[in-house]
């Protein structure tokens, strides 16, 4: 059963949004990761440390990493060291910091990621097929009126 289907007529059509929401949020990362663990041999967490680690090429440090991926560092070491090992990624010293070292993907690492980020956007756009152009584009608008309202909320709340 998923999450959708715990609601009833009875409850509020924004409850029932929500769900209807995370239950396609599930199902297509849920196609996601069997796409990346068949074609790739890869998990979610690896593509997206990889991912954060195309968008700065110079590399970041490991707490900028475990920030970035909203995980402990310890996640983010045990995957680190994996992509190390494979020859993915590599560290490199900090210049005035013999305690600290920024990761970085190597061109082998880069190669494979752009491979991977390729498939993801195609699995991605699969995934919202069903709607036309028009839908798409007012789904983002309606749910970007969603994001905005919220931030509100919590900026009010600080």
């Amino acid at each position: 059963m998923d999450l959708e289907a715990r609601a009833h007529s009875e409850h509020p059509d924004e409850l029932r949004l929500w769900l209807r929401l995370l239950t396609c949020t599930q199902l297509i990362e849920k196609q996601v990761r069997n796409e990346l663990r068949e074609q790739f041999a890869t998990t979610l967490p690896r593509f997206d440390l990889m991912s954060q680690l195309e968008r700065a090429p110079e590399g970041l440090k490991m707490n900028e990493l475990s920030r970035r991926m909203m995980v402990t560092g310890g996640n983010v070491t045990g995957i680190t060291d994996q992509l190390v090992t494979e020859g993915l990624v590599e560290r490199v010293d900090v210049a005035g910091d013999r305690r600290a070292w920024r990761v970085r993907l190597t061109a082998r690492g880069r190669k494979l990621f752009n491979d991977m980020a390729h498939q993801h956007e195609a699995w991605i756009c699969d995934a919202f097929a069903s709607l036309s152009p028009k839908e798409i584009n007012q789904l983002h608008k309606l749910l970007g009126k969603v994001k905005q309202h919220s931030h509100q909320q919590m900026a009010e709340a600080l």
